[in-house]
Order: structure tokens, then C-alpha cells, then sequence
């Protein structure tokens, strides 16, 4: 096991006496599709200490670990079976240990990701659950007889009409007991009771294992799931086909929610300074999300909202719309404006759950580059931690999926299997997966041009992506213009200058929707970031007035010249220059 330097365990030791968060920059680690040390074409423990050298040049501050404890993987680890193990395909609890200490000895620190609205339906606890009625672990979680007057089995017998995240109903019948278990997510995922404090109490027990074994805090998924209407009522029905309906109402921002949170604080992170709390909380508002951060509230240091990444959703996400220009800075700034003074926001374009961000927000053909680098000047210097995943910092962009073979996730492929009897062309279908499935962040990392890309010397659990050949790390790291360079600046930037990580935020009316403006102020320092997010050439009428101001970054090589921002273009003044 490994201790922290205690100076670096201070919850004080961010700029201008902020907590040490708001000067950090996070890394996500999806450890399946990071680095391969055995050859089996899956990511492991051991692969990512080989290249945490690459995290410390870049110059990150923690390290988010995705699942890696013993599971199925139904759902890529986010179904666990033993939340005290690693699973084998990953490598070992002494592996864990030696990345821990490695991640530490170079003065980063660890975050592991918590999911626990649910477990696996393998999970000693479930197994026990299902076993009988009367076990004392039944209503550890949610079981319930069918619809009245319908029998066990029969369509729609559900005991509610939700429609599950991962497509069909969220409740599956157990034959064993003939009663119907909850499952928001897939089959193989029943979620846990957090009514039963005996849940809960299992659940901090296991947190502060990991605790104290060095690790430095969590990020919860879809933690605003884990308060329920306890009267499981039924949605408004909007398939004719099935009559289901989405009860997300029902089940999320549920009335305990902030008494869960708060207890957990309480139970698990009082007296240990220096933790990192970050909540996954899909269709979270602004309102919400302050109460949660606030840190009079004690509750969570910062939260996952959806709004911007959901702008470009139809019918469904693979229901793919363009953005009205403006969209994404509209929502992004919305954000800055009500939550991002008393409360904290994540700031991410790209996670392990969505496409990359080059090619979904930017432009990753002609402007590849000059897309990638300008997206991450606008969320960087925004007010709040950023969040760079696997890959982002060398402009990774979606894979090539040419046929349904070569999807490997569970939401996609059931999607597929639904929508395939609903009128709509197959074509169509892999179409919206193509752009939106949550594979395109899950191709192996491009550390060089060999045919494995540097991640495996066999066979990949997914296809690497072909433009690893010029697309990859080896090719960018002593390249001053690469995308790699250009983030370097970016995480150095948040480190260095007090403005950018506690300064407050204002909109810059540039008078384009197409241009995003902001300026951000501490006393007498000004930040004013303006970017061009478009294929075309946007007049600049503010630059013109920053006499005095220094540019002290721009993607493009000659910097600020002239009054047009070129396409993407990315234009940072400071004032008073220092």
C-alpha cells in the first residue's frame, strides 16, 4: 500500500486558497483500451504503469480508473461481481497496488470509479438476494410480484412499464421465486436498495477499504439513480408497441438523494482531507447540481451533467442532428454562468461513454488539428476541472465501423436488435451507431504506427483505429505543433496562471454565434479566450480592442493575425500581461 506525502493531502492547496481540485487536470483511463502488457489484446494494470511516463509529460494531475474490479463484463466492468478484487483480465490487487504506487511516486494521484446503483447479478450479494424469499439479503434490491391481474411471464406482467437505458423492460422475472428484480441498465445489472441501510452501509464499508489502501477519491456513476419513488409508479406510455414509457422521473433525483450523499460524507470522507468526490448524474439541471456542489451542503465536489452532450440527440442518440451554430457555447456558458460560482463544474467533451470529440464537435478531416486544439482551448479555460480522456490529447477521432460485426457494446447492439423491427433501414441504424455508439472511445490507444499501435502485440478485443499510422503518439511528442504540444500548454496554463483556475467567467458578445468569447477575471487579470468553432473565416472585431493584452496561446502558427479568425482558429490574450 501506499501513503501520499501529507503535503500534498491538504484539501487547501489550489490556487488563491481554492480547494486543490480547481487547479487539477483529470486523465480517463479506460483500462480495456489503454495498454496492453500481455498480449491478450486487453488493457491491463501492468500496461498502464508502462505508460504512465506519458501522463506525467503531459503534465496531468489525477488519474480516473474505469472499472477494474472482478466482473462478467456484461457491460465492460460496469457490472461487478467483487468490489474488493481485480478482475484477472485487468491483473491482480498487487498490480493495483504497484500502479498506486507508481501513479503517486509521480506526484499524481488516483481516483477510482464507483458504481454502485447496481452490481452484478453474479455478485455474492445477488446470488443471495434471488436465492428465496425470505433471504435476509432480499431486499437488499428491488423485487416485486407481477402487474396485478397479469401472471408471471406474460407480456407485460413488468411491475412497471420503464423502459431500460440499455433498451427493453428494467425488470427481468426470476424463475426461482417468481418474482421480477429492477434493472435500469442491462439484465445482468439489478440495482441495489439504497432504502436498506444495510446497503448502504456495505457500500461505505467497501469505500473505505479503498481508502485506505491510498486510493484518493471516486467519481460515482449515474449516482442521482440511487434514490427511488419507492412506490415504483408507471410511466406515460410512448410506445404503442410495448407501452413503455421512460420513468427516469421516477427514479432519479429521488426524494433521499441529497440525505444518501450527505451520509456518505459523513460515513466515508470526514477527517480524510484531499479526496476527490465527482457524481456521474445524467439529466441533471443547474438547480440540482448547485445543491450538490455547494460546499456548505457537503455532499460532492463536482458533478457529470449531460445537457451539452446530448445537443446533438434526435429520437434517440443514435438519432444523430447537427448543432445549430452556437449550441454547444450556449449550453456550455449556461452552465458557467449558474453553476460554476457558488457550486463546480467537470468540464469534458469526451468520456468512455460518448464518440470522439474531434469528430462529433469538430471537424476531423481538413481541420483536424486546428478543431481538436481549439475545442480544448474553449473547455480548458473554462471555470472548473477539466476532464481529458484516453487518446483526446492526440486528436483521436471515431473508429471504422463498417459492418455490425465490428460493434462490440451492449447498448449498441441491443439498440440494433430493437430498432431493427421498428421501420427503420439497418443502414440507418449503423449509421447513428457509426457517429454516437459509445465504441468510437473505446478503439485501443494510438501510441505508434505498427499494427497493433503500440497497445497489443496480438489480436484486439476491438479494431484499432487504420489512422493509427499517422494518428498516434510517437509521431507527436516532439512535434511543437502537434495536438499533444498544444494540450501540454493547455494543462501548464491552468497550473500556472491563478485566473484560469478560480477566476470568474463572463460572455464576450462577439457578435457571431459561430465564435465563442469569454473572458476570465481575478483582481486586475483578465483571460480573453475567443474561438472560432466553424468551417468558416469569422470576423474578429474584439481582438482589435486588446491593446496592451499579450497572446499568450493561439492554434494557429503566426498567432493572431489579422482581424479574422480563421476556421477553428483559437485566439488567448491576457491583460495586464505578466
Amino acid at each position: 500500500m501506499t501513503l501520499l506525502d501529507p503535503a500534498r493531502t491538504s484539501a487547501e492547496e489550489g490556487a488563491d486558497g481554492a480547494p486543490w481540485w480547481t487547479s487539477a487536470v483529470v486523465y480517463q483511463i479506460y483500462p480495456r483500451s489503454f495498454a496492453d502488457s500481455d498480449g491478450d489484446g486487453i488493457g491491463d494494470l501492468p500496461g498502464i504503469v508502462g505508460r504512465l511516463d506519458h501522463l506525467a509529460r503531459l503534465g496531468v494531475d489525477v488519474i480516473w480508473l474505469s472499472p477494474v474490479y472482478r466482473s462478467p463484463q456484461a457491460d465492460n466492468g460496469y457490472d461487478i461481481s467483487d468490489y474488493q478484487d481485480i478482475d484477472p483480465v485487468f491483473g491482480t490487487l498487487d498490480d493495483f497496488d504497484r500502479l498506486l504506487e507508481a501513479v503517486h511516486a509521480r506526484g499524481m494521484r488516483l481516483v477510482m470509479d464507483l458504481v454502485v446503483n447496481h452490481t452484478s447479478d453474479e455478485h455474492p450479494w445477488f446470488v443471495e438476494s434471488r436465492s428465496s424469499r425470505d433471504n435476509p439479503k432480499r431486499d437488499w434490491y428491488w423485487w416485486r410480484d407481477p402487474r396485478p391481474g397479469h401472471r408471471a411471464g406474460e407480456p407485460g406482467a413488468e411491475p412497471t412499464n420503464w423502459e431500460s437505458f440499455f433498451s427493453g423492460p428494467t425488470w427481468t422475472l426470476d424463475e426461482t421465486t417468481g418474482q421480477y428484480y429492477l434493472h435500469l441498465f442491462g439484465t445482468k445489472q439489478p440495482d441495489l436498495n439504497w432504502e436498506n441501510p444495510e446497503v448502504r452501509e456495505a457500500v461505505y464499508s467497501m469505500m473505505r477499504w479503498w481508502l485506505d489502501r491510498g486510493v484518493d477519491g471516486f467519481r460515482m456513476d449515474v449516482i442521482n439513480l440511487i434514490s427511488k419513488d419507492v412506490a415504483l409508479p408507471d410511466a406515460t406510455a410512448t410506445d404503442p408497441a410495448t407501452g413503455r414509457g421512460d420513468g427516469f422521473a421516477h427514479y432519479a433525483h429521488g426524494p433521499r438523494l441529497h440525505e444518501f450523499l450527505q451520509e456518505m460524507r459523513r460515513e466515508v470522507f470526514d477527517g480524510r482531507p484531499g479526496m476527490l468526490t465527482v457524481g456521474e448524474m445524467p439529466g441533471v439541471g443547474t438547480e440540482e447540481a448547485l445543491l450538490v456542489t455547494a460546499p456548505a451542503r457537503r455532499e460532492l465536489d463536482m458533478v457529470f451533467q449531460f445537457e451539452h452532450v446530448g445537443l446533438d440527440h434526435g429520437a434517440s442518440k443514435f438519432d444523430p442532428q447537427d448543432l445549430a451554430p452556437g449550441a454547444l457555447a450556449d449550453s456550455l456558458s449556461r452552465w458557467q454562468e449558474t453553476v460554476g460560482g457558488e457550486g463546480w463544474n467537470s468540464l469534458y467533451l469526451s468520456n468512455h461513454d460518448q464518440p470522439r470529440a474531434v469528430s462529433r464537435f469538430g471537424n476531423d478531416g481538413a481541420y483536424w488539428r486546428e478543431s481538436a486544439t481549439a475545442l480544448a482551448t474553449m473547455l480548458h479555460l473554462l471555470r472548473g476541472t477539466p476532464y481529458i480522456y484516453q487518446g483526446e490529447e492526440l486528436g483521436m477521432t471515431n473508429g471504422a465501423f463498417e459492418t455490425l460485426e465490428d460493434f462490440r457494446d451492449v447498448e449498441s447492439l441491443n439498440f440494433f436488435a430493437q430498432s431493427a423491427s421498428t421501420g427503420l433501414t439497418a443502414e440507418a441504424v449503423l449509421d447513428g451507431m457509426r457517429r454516437n455508439g459509445r465504441d468510437n472511445a473505446r478503439t485501443p490507444v494510438q501510441w505508434e504506427a505498427s499494427p497493433g499501435a503500440g497497445f497489443t502485440q496480438g489480436a484486439s478485443w476491438i479494431d484499432v483505429n487504420p489512422n493509427h499510422t499517422w494518428l498516434n503518439a510517437e509521431a507527436q511528442y516532439d512535434d511543437p505543433r502537434s495536438v499533444f504540444s498544444y494540450y501540454r500548454r493547455l494543462v501548464a496554463l491552468r497550473h500556472e496562471r491563478e485566473v484560469v483556475a478560480v477566476g470568474d467567467y463572463s460572455r464576450v458578445d462577439t457578435g457571431n454565434p459561430a465564435v465563442f468569447g469569454f473572458r476570465r477575471t481575478l483582481g486586475e487579470q483578465t483571460l480573453l479566450v475567443l474561438v472560432n468553432l466553424s468551417d468558416a473565416p469569422a470576423d474578429d472585431a474584439v481582438s482589435a480592442g486588446q491593446d496592451g493584452a499579450e497572446l499568450i496561446l493561439a492554434n494557429y502558427e503566426d498567432g493572431a493575425a489579422g482581424a479574422v479568425l480563421r476556421p477553428w482558429e483559437a485566439r488567448v490574450f491576457v491583460t495586464p500581461a505578466r
